[in-house]
Parts: structure tokens; sequence; C-alpha cells
């Protein structure tokens, strides 16, 4: 897989670099800006652009901004935010585009190499990657809806599906069987009224349910 790197911390680029690399990675563009990256994911086609949050001349959203650009233009190429602290509604403009290859990660996560490097190869490959930090606070804001019909089992299992984790992947965090996890999430459909129809990913249509980021 190929992977473009922004980040204007030289020294968190070069780790970004090496960790990717080390996970089987080509990198094949590094840059420090918006404008670098956008041009740089135009000419490389890249599976997966590894953005900071904040980039010059503003270090405001530059990369948010650039983000939402490339999953217009370039849909194929997936994106991976790195944000020095939690800023809940760039997850959510980015979530609100596609759900597919996104990811939102803090950037203390890097220091667990394996972790980060699972993190970009799920989003390279399509999935999703939340930080748990991130999924917490937008949880913050929710009022009263059908997620409170969720027992507090169903809630952890949402929470990990929200980080990206597979079935078998969730079974193994919460030490519980593949069939039980099916279980609840089959629960979790029916209390949050997802019907089954072919038009619609019900996992991903949960995921946003529990994120605010779709409606009920």
């Amino acid at each position: 897989m190929r992977a473009v790197i922004d980040e204007d911390s030289v020294l968190l680029r070069i780790g970004v670099v090496k960790v990717l690399e080390m996970a089987g990675f080509e990198v094949c563009a590094e840059v420090a800006d918006a404008a670098g990256l956008l041009t740089a994911v135009e000419e490389h086609r890249p599976d997966i652009a590894v953005v900071d949050v904040r980039m010059p001349p503003g270090f405001t959203d530059e990369g948010v901004r650039a983000a939402l650009v490339i999953r217009q233009q370039w849909p194929d190429t997936a994106v991976l935010l790195l944000s020095q602290y939690v800023e809940e509604r760039y997850a959510v403009d980015l979530l609100a585009t596609n759900t597919s290859g996104v990811g939102y990660l803090l950037k203390q996560r890097i220091a667990d190499v394996e972790e980060f490097a699972e993190s970009a190869r799920r989003v390279a490959a399509g999935g999703t990657a939340l930080d748990p930090q991130v999924v917490a606070q937008l949880l913050v804001r929710r009022h009263s809806d059908p997620l409170d019909r969720l027992t507090p089992r169903e809630r952890e299992v949402l929470e990990l599906m929200a980080g990206g984790r597979s079935n078998a992947g969730i079974a193994a965090g919460l030490v519980i069987s593949d069939s039980a996890v099916a279980k609840h999430i089959n629960s979790i459909f029916t209390k949050l009224d997802l019907p089954r129809a072919e038009a619609d990913h019900r996992r991903v249509l949960a995921v946003l349910r529990l994120l605010g980021v779709a409606n009920g």
C-alpha cells in the first residue's frame, strides 16, 4: 500500500514515515502543508493520506479542509487525520462526507507503533479508526434518543464498532464469543430502528447514529 504524509513537524513526520514503512507501506511523498498534500495526492494517487489537522499557514483547519477535498476528488484515497487534541467537529465533518476509509486519531497514539500501524492498514483498506477519546467526547453531547435503549454491553459493542473493530476484534476485546457479538449487533440494529435494506449499510448507520452524524 502507498501513503502520502502531511505533517509540518519534522520529527513527528519522520516518526510516522518510519512506522508506516515498518508496517509495509510505501511512503511516496512527505509534505508540510495543505497545498503540497493535494499536489502529492493528485500525482501519486496513494491508498492513504495521513494528514495533520492543523497546518501552515494558519494552523487552524487546513488539514481537514484538504482531507474533504481529497474525499471528493480522489475517493479511492483513504484519509487518516492526526490531531494534538480532540476536536469533535472535524471528526463529524469527515464522517459526514464518506463513512469508509476514514480515521481520526490523537497524535499520542503514534507511540503505540503496532496499534497505529494496524489503524493505518484498516483505514487504507476501507475501514475506520476513531480514537477512543474522540468517540467518548462525541458521546458527551448526545441527548435522549434510541441509543438510551441499549444495554451497557451493547453500548460497548457499538463503541468498538465505531473504532473500526471487526466482529472478531470486538469478541477478543470484550472476551466474549463471536456468536454473542453477532447477537448484540442484531439487537443494536433493532433498538436503533435500522431495518434490513439493500441500500443501507446498517453497521455504518449504527455508528453514525452513535456519533450524532445521522439522525434517527
